[in-house]
């Protein structure tokens, strides 16, 4: 005989409960009452033999177990979702990938050609997001970051590329006077303010009087204002390479460790996905020696 299942209309009154941390909210997503709601889960706990939420104050925090469920069954529903939108779309499910701001605009977006062309049955929707992400609110496969931010032990990881950083600036800059390119008004970024302080420490280059510098909201326009002649920034080596290549930019003292690398993150195993195994290698042919494998 097959084991006895818990009550599906249950389950999803627990995960949709468990996701807002109110019943009521669950109510109003799900059209039933509160009370209904509550009768729901206080059954679903009867019947598992264990407190999924602890109730204090007027309101309600998941315990332990709890967690756990709410992990499986966000994963299952996901599932479930991706499988009726593949049969009625005649096609497999998007692969939805959460991916730095700098790295989707300067690295990803002009060669997603070639992957598609390379795999023309994977769709890749792209969001634009930095730092710790959550694959719970998101409803993603994959998020490429950068590892300076701490991530849960549950989640499985793949190291991409090492980010190597330069200072880089456009040749014109360089070319009248051969002035150092540390003499040059320096660009920074608010979402990296300390990009030219930890790149002087970590070279442990004397800087007593450095020169003016100029603020843009973003890492990508930093690097931008490099290449339109500004000053000089820090860049990544994966992010510039493209630009020091074509000549829009140049490093002259190169590019060093500092430590961090592109990660690819997943809330399941990448040896389940076929879309996430391809995306991952892909990647990492497209870096070449820069990869990490």
């Amino acid at each position: 005989m097959a084991a006895r299942f818990p009550s599906l209309s249950a389950l999803r009154v627990f995960e949709s409960a468990a996701r807002h941390l109110n019943f009521g909210r669950a109510g109003d997503e799900l059209f039933v009452t509160h009370s209904a709601v509550s009768k729901q889960i206080r059954l679903l706990e009867e019947d598992l033999g264990v407190a999924l939420f602890e109730r204090r104050n007027r309101a309600v925090f998941l315990t332990d177990p709890g967690r756990r469920l709410l992990v499986t069954m966000s994963e299952v529903f996901r599932q479930i979702s991706d499988c009726c939108e593949e049969i009625k779309g005649g096609g497999s499910a998007p692969l939805v990938l959460s991916c730095e701001p700098t790295f989707t605009q300067r690295w990803l977006i002009p060669r997603l050609p070639q992957f598609n062309a390379l795999h023309p049955d994977i769709e890749v929707h792209v969001l634009a997001a930095g730092g710790p992400v959550s694959f719970d609110r998101s409803h993603i496969d994959l998020a490429l970051r950068r590892n300076d931010f701490s991530w849960s032990p549950d989640l499985f990881m793949e190291t991409v590329v090492e980010e190597r950083v330069g200072p880089i600036c456009a040749p014109g800059l360089l070319a009248s006077g051969g002035n150092d390119i540390l003499s040059l008004p320096r660009i920074h970024s608010a979402t990296r303010r300390d990009a030219w302080t930890r790149y002087i420490a970590d070279n442990q280059i004397e800087d007593p009087n450095p020169p003016s510098s100029q603020m843009f909201e973003h890492f990508y326009l930093s690097i931008e204002a490099a290449i339109a002649g500004l000053g000089a920034a820090i860049g990544p080596e994966p992010l510039v390479a493209d630009a020091v290549e074509s000549g829009q930019l140049v490093a002259p003292r190169g590019f060093s460790s500092k430590g961090y690398n592109y990660i690819l993150l997943s809330r399941l195993p990448f040896e389940d996905d076929s879309r996430k195994r391809n995306f991952l290698s892909w990647l990492r042919r497209q870096f070449g020696p820069l990869a990490t494998p």
